[in-house]
């Protein structure tokens, strides 16, 4: 088996890379599906949004305890049995005959992602040096915006012609054939080979939260990526109910809609803004603050204008404009954190990282989807009540926004500490 494994970079990027998209895919696609699941089980929307903090129950505590042990053991295998397990969950969430069970699913799903998903930035960060990991990172966080094109465009029109059960089923069967190919044809890459090299043993759980609190620029980058993504999955959780509510879009046409005015722009923006920083880093290391946080200012405006806008063209060129503002940060982000933690704890910090991150994508859909109940029952409209409450809520960009700013003021000093093992 050893024989057959390549230690080849751009091999483990892309399998990898697919391995996140199906993982995004298989977490995204109950968007697309929200009004024929409605229909079924006669759900509201808070319930809609539970589905998003299902997910992330489980997720975000055993992400942790999984990485914890993928520090000192073959990350790579927990890579192929999370992914297997995943899709398992996925594709059985076609097969449930009710709420609750569909529920236990999407926990289900989560649980086979914390397996699957925590180590993957550390063996990325372990094949490529810093000064090209923004740019491998941000290769490999283009899996959120293909895996939802995938997941809101194939997933509707798959509900749509066969039913939403076989949207799920579908979707779900890829990750078995990626675990597969990772666990025979990627080997696993030596800890730190491209790092600075000092203590090479696994920083305690406690010594590694002190890092990223103490470094400044570290711990405003995490804070904001947190908010960014509570704001990104909210959105995104309800776009194509919007467009089916305020525009008359089928379940195939909201999804597909959705997944080229969200999608394309997001992969082109986390494509860029990793690449765009690598270049200027080495004169302007601010440059990884001041990006996304410029960036994420901008979008609370434009898309609390976009999402109510009453003609649908509007509502899709700037929602395609908002989009580039709104996910720049995603791969110049991890690439940096990456830059500023000891190499044995890459898996860890991703974990913690994630924490944040599932909480923040757990609750967004669900902040989201009370507000837009608490609106309905004043009198508006179920379209109208779900974009005040998409507007409103988006002013947390805001927030996320000035915390890469701040992250800004001391990231050259803290890049710098750390190239000199100074930290």
């Amino acid at each position: 088996m050893k024989r057959m494994r390549s230690t080849s970079p751009g091999l483990a990027l892309f399998l990898l890379t697919a391995i996140g998209t199906i993982g995004f895919v298989d977490r995204i696609v109950v968007n697309a599906l929200v009004e024929p699941l409605k229909a079924e089980f006669d759900l509201n929307d808070a319930q809609i949004g539970l589905l998003g903090f299902a997910y992330a129950a489980l997720n975000i505590t055993l992400g942790v305890v999984i990485a914890r042990l993928a520090e000192s053991r073959r990350r790579l295998t927990f890579t192929a049995i999370g992914t297997f397990l995943w899709s398992l969950a996925a594709t059985a969430s076609g097969l449930v005959t009710g709420w609750y069970q569909l529920l236990a699913m999407r926990i289900a799903v989560g649980v086979g992602e914390a397996v699957g998903l925590p180590a993957n930035q550390s063996v990325v960060a372990d094949y490529y040096p810093p000064q090209r990991r923004a740019s491998a990172m941000s290769v490999l966080l283009l899996a959120p915006p293909v895996g939802a094109f995938i997941g809101l465009a194939g997933g509707g029109y798959i509900a749509e012609i066969w039913g939403w059960r076989w949207a799920f089923i579908v979707t779900g069967i890829p990750g078995l054939l990626l675990a597969a190919l990772v666990w025979v044809f990627v080997a696993e890459p030596g800890r730190g080979t491209h790092d600075v090299q000092g203590d090479d043993s696994v920083p305690a759980i406690k010594v590694v939260l002190r890092r990223l609190w103490n470094v400044a620029s570290a711990r405003h980058l995490v804070f904001g990526s947190s908010l960014a993504a509570l704001m990104g999955f909210g959105l995104l959780a309800f776009m194509p109910a919007l467009l089916s509510r305020r525009f008359g879009l089928s379940t195939g046409e909201a999804g597909l809609t959705t997944a080229l005015m969200a999608t394309v722009p997001a992969a082109l923006a986390i494509g860029l803004g990793g690449f765009v920083a690598d270049r200027l880093a080495p004169k302007f290391p601010r440059v990884y603050g001041w990006l996304p946080g410029i960036s994420l200012l901008l979008s609370f405006p434009v898309y609390g204008f976009a999402v109510t806008r009453d003609e649908l063209w509007q509502v899709i060129a700037l929602i395609m404009f908002s989009t580039l503002l709104q996910f720049n940060y995603l791969g110049l982000t991890t690439g940096t954190v990456a830059n500023l933690v000891h190499h044995r704890s890459r898996a860890t910090v991703n974990a913690l990282t994630n924490v944040l991150g599932g909480l923040a994508g757990g609750i967004g859909p669900l902040m989201i989807g009370a507000g837009s109940d608490r609106l309905l029952a004043t009198g508006y409209d179920t379209g109208t009540a779900l974009a005040l409450s998409m507007a409103i809520c988006s002013a947390i960009y805001l927030w996320a926004g000035a915390h890469y700013l701040f992250a800004a003021r001391t990231i050259a000093g803290d890049l710098a500490d750390v190239r000199e093992g100074r930290i």
